[in-house]
């Protein structure tokens, strides 16, 4: 007969065995697979599509790159709908999720997925023709608003033309294509989405210059990769790839200086970054050099965003909350020690 503390130490063991499994997945059939299978939007310019050559390209997939990157990998992309996402997720089809998608406490608690960080910090806005003469969302009462299901942004349509006592006409489509493709045909006065969204898409339009988004924005939107709960060590992965972004730029380290910097640098947090000291790499399953391969790769997260998004590109996003936290921003990593 097994006494109380004897059932404890069992009872251990097995949740041990039970965390040790939870968190052993993925890197492990990543790096066995040699390739990591990354979910993206396959259609949004700017941050995930498919370029002239068949390349994807943009802001979310850069962030599949610096990941594979970092274990030594090639990356094998999977566009996904809104309504894919989720479950393609949840059964394994990919290792990760980087569609820009929303942070949410209902999505982080019942999907069995975790958030790891937020890349973007974005909020939901209204696009409208020009020629309507709309200038502010509280002028939308009647309208009809173009969107795509199974986001976050049906929620906050409801949430603000009830705030607000208006009325207003869902008129509601599976893929965010069909939905820009359908408020351009005139089935619908509005389209709402992300902010940044509005403006990728606003580029697939005839003529972007008809259109305008509406200064108002109704709500946070925090974006960020995803990956499956409970696979700790992969998630501890993902992040500080995401962290080792942000904190290049902010120490200075560029995809062109990343090989000098190791050499030359006296910073001591560049220097455990960069492998010259420690070992932090080992901490989550990588070499020592896993930040240089990552910079190497895609750049700091300035150059990422520039180079995809920014000002000088046809989304001509500026940088707002997404400026590091020293410049006016709220970007911020923890510190790599």
């Amino acid at each position: 007969m097994i006494n109380k503390l004897g059932m404890g130490l069992v009872t251990a063991a097995i949740l041990g065995m039970a965390a040790t499994l939870a968190t052993a997945g993925t890197l492990d059939d990543v790096k066995k697979r040699g390739q990591l299978i990354c979910g993206v939007n396959g259609e949004l310019p700017g941050f995930g599509f498919v370029d002239k050559r068949g390349r994807y390209q943009g802001f979310d997939v850069d962030f599949c790159n610096a990941v594979a990157a970092a274990i030594g990998v090639k990356v094998s992309f999977r566009p996904l709908t809104a309504k894919e996402r989720f479950p393609a997720l949840q059964s394994g089809e990919i290792d990760m999720l980087a569609r820009n998608t929303t942070w949410t406490m209902s999505r982080d608690g019942k999907l069995g997925l975790d958030f790891v960080t937020t890349t973007y910090y974005d909020g939901q806005g209204f696009m409208v023709r020009k020629s309507l003469g709309i200038k502010s969302a509280r002028e939308l009462g009647g309208a009809s608003v173009c969107i795509t299901a199974g986001t976050t942004t049906e929620l906050n349509l409801a949430d603000y033309f009830r705030s607000t006592g208006m009325n207003y006409k869902p008129v509601t489509y599976e893929r965010t294509e069909d939905t820009r493709k359908a408020y351009e045909a005139g089935r619908c006065d509005v389209m709402t989405s992300d902010a940044s969204q509005l403006a990728a898409l606003r580029t697939g339009s005839s003529n972007p210059n008809d259109h305008m988004i509406l200064p108002e924005i109704i709500s946070k939107e925090p974006l960020g990769p995803l990956v499956r709960h409970g696979d700790n060590k992969w998630g501890d992965l993902v992040r500080w790839v995401v962290n080792a972004i942000i904190t290049a730029e902010e120490k200075g380290i560029t995809k062109a200086n990343v090989g000098s910097m190791v050499g030359s640098s006296r910073d001591p947090e560049v220097q455990r970054m960069l492998g010259v000291t420690g070992d932090m790499g080992g901490h989550i399953g990588l070499s020592k050099n896993w930040a240089v391969r990552v910079i190497k790769a895609v750049g700091n997260y300035g150059e990422i965003f520039e180079r995809n998004i920014g000002p000088n590109t046809a989304l001509g996003l500026k940088r707002g909350l997404n400026a590091q936290w020293s410049n006016g921003g709220i970007l911020y990593s923890p510190p790599i020690r």
